[in-house]
């Protein structure tokens, strides 16, 4: 049998996970694996997992190294773009860790790094609900929020590192004190930890009760599925905050509409796969109070489609057009 040309394996890093996928020229799915992360275990071991991970997904495929044309990697945390160095990835430890030599050591082929929101947004672009956009947001809230650009086929980057930190736009220069040492930023008000943290006091106050029930006041049990569960079941205080918290990402989006007239915004993530419906609503009405109204009727709001896979789609499909 003639094997099978032009193979590029898409990674994604997360902070619990990682998952490896190979992809034939075509971006059919050949074969995965994926593995958890350990944050104690150091780079170097931290490393040999990626690999290991990526040779499993290899052999799940049926593809052999040699086939391999190329491999991408979304990753995040700071990055070194030109040297492809892991600068820093906080929720593990690891601090300039070289993982493009490693892996082109490894595989001899090329390999790129790219943010892994950057990544999940040029999935939902090439493959995913911004198919066909000429400019493409995607806004990815979490622990924080996430974002990326695709700007007429080519991601929005800065010269040596990833930018579109919208999760980072001041909302209230004398809010609450972010990650980043600045007040007020987005995610100090619409971060899933933001939301859960405001839901928790309320369930301590009373005035949550399903969520005491579902979950206590521990930030780490306030799920996004335990946030829906309680909406769903009547806790109108924790339906309040959430829908408080998208409409802020929602003027958030509308101000960046203002100055790159995207004509589609993907929100994705667990939160927003939870409660998809709300966030559509909230953040669609607010874009129209901050978006000036040409740019607010030319954007559509989309959930994101490609779910987990969004980021190793991305990444193969980076590392598939610099090798073409």
């Amino acid at each position: 049998m003639a094997k099978l040309k032009d193979i590029y394996i898409g990674f994604d890093l997360g902070g619990t996970k990682m998952m490896a996928v190979v992809y034939d020229q075509k971006f059919k799915l050949l074969g995965k694996k994926r593995k958890k992360t350990k944050g104690n275990e150091g780079a170097q071991a931290g490393v040999q997992r990626i690999i290991s991970t990526l040779n499993e997904a290899l052999a799940d495929a049926k593809i052999t190294p040699d086939q391999l044309k190329g491999i991408g990697c979304g990753i995040p945390g700071p990055l070194d773009l030109e040297k492809g160095i892991i600068l820093e990835a906080p929720n593990l430890g690891w601090k300039n860790v070289r993982l493009k030599q490693m892996l082109s050591d490894e595989y001899h082929c090329p390999v790129t790094l790219l943010n892994d929101v950057d990544a999940g947004t040029f999935g939902e672009y090439r493959f995913g609900a911004g198919r066909g956009g000429r400019c493409v947001l995607g806004i990815f809230p979490g622990t924080g929020i996430g974002g990326g650009c695709v700007y007429h086929g080519q991601l929005i980057e800065g010269g040596n590192h990833s930018c579109m930190e919208i999760g980072h736009l001041n909302m209230d220069r004398n809010g609450r004190l972010c990650g980043c040492g600045k007040r007020g930023c987005l995610e100090t008000s619409a971060s899933r930890l933001a939301i859960a943290a405001e839901a928790a006091a309320a369930a301590y106050r009373g005035e949550a009760p399903i969520l005491l029930e579902l979950a206590g006041t521990d930030l780490a049990q306030i799920r996004s599925g335990v946030l829906a569960e309680a909406i769903a079941r009547g806790d109108k205080v924790v339906e309040a905050i959430v829908r408080n918290a998208a409409s802020r990402i929602g003027l958030a989006i509308g101000n960046v509409a203002n100055l790159l007239a995207p004509d589609i915004a993907v929100l994705g993530g667990g939160m927003v796969e939870a409660m998809s419906s709300l966030f559509l609503e909230e953040v669609s009405k607010a874009i129209g109070q901050s978006a000036m109204k040409p740019f607010a009727k030319d954007l559509t709001v989309k959930v994101a489609e490609l779910g987990d896979f969004a980021g190793a789609m991305g990444a193969a499909a980076s590392i598939a057009d610099l090798t073409q």
